[in-house]
């Protein structure tokens, strides 16, 4: 790794990116960009109605990542800086691949293109595995309103969605370490040597 390392921290909903991006970001002392979930102000639509509000949905996720990676970790990467991030820019295709159609799908796909083809990848990813159970019990007990209208036919199949991405990202993105963590067993918020395992990896990674 010859340059400063991007780290990324990706998995389903309810899978506890954010909250590991943010421990490990913390005893690293790195700075960490975090994805804009609630300020999109499709949700609540989409969960309702996920065809008529996908589009729109998508397209400001999109947008948003795409401002934050462009502006942030570009500064600090050009400035030789780690930096760390609870998304990777591919989840969109993964979201949009599942929930755009027809001719809304093609145009989401070459605006995507457009947008992140020349923008910097991360040079390890953590994923976050974790089973159908393990996810609704997390998204239980965060509690946010506009995510109780997620069907668990939903959720499972962006299970097996992020599977397929991580797979794809294993041969599009061959520089790029994946680490899996298994959800299920590992609980790096309840259990300190669980996250002092994963820390100790990832400190292993940066060298």
């Amino acid at each position: 790794m010859k340059h400063a390392p991007f780290i990324a921290v990706e998995g389903p909903i309810g899978a506890g990116k954010t909250t590991l991006a943010t421990m490990l970001a913390a005893e690293l002392e790195l700075p960490v960009i975090k994805e804009i979930v609630e300020e999109n102000p499709f949700l609540d639509k989409f969960y309702q109605n996920m065809d008529d509000w996908s589009f729109q949905l998508e397209m400001f996720f999109l947008c948003n990542r795409y401002k934050q990676l462009e502006d942030t970790v570009t500064e600090y990467i050009v400035k030789g800086k780690p930096v760390i991030s609870d998304y990777h820019i591919y989840k969109n295709l993964i979201f949009s691949e599942r929930t755009l159609k027809g001719t809304k799908r093609d145009k989401y796909r070459e605006i995507y293109h457009v947008l992140t083809d020349d923008l910097p990848k991360p040079d390890i990813i953590l994923y976050i595995r974790a089973d159908l159970d393990t996810l609704l019990a997390r998204i239980a007990k965060r509690a946010r309103p506009f995510e109780e209208e997620i069907s668990k036919a939903y959720l499972q199949q962006l299970i097996e969605d992020y599977d397929d991405a991580m797979a794809q990202l294993a041969v599009r993105e061959p520089s790029t370490t994946i680490v899996t963590i298994d959800g299920n067993k590992v609980d790096f918020v309840e259990n300190q040597e669980d996250y002092h395992t994963i820390a100790a990896q990832l400190k292993e990674l940066m060298k």
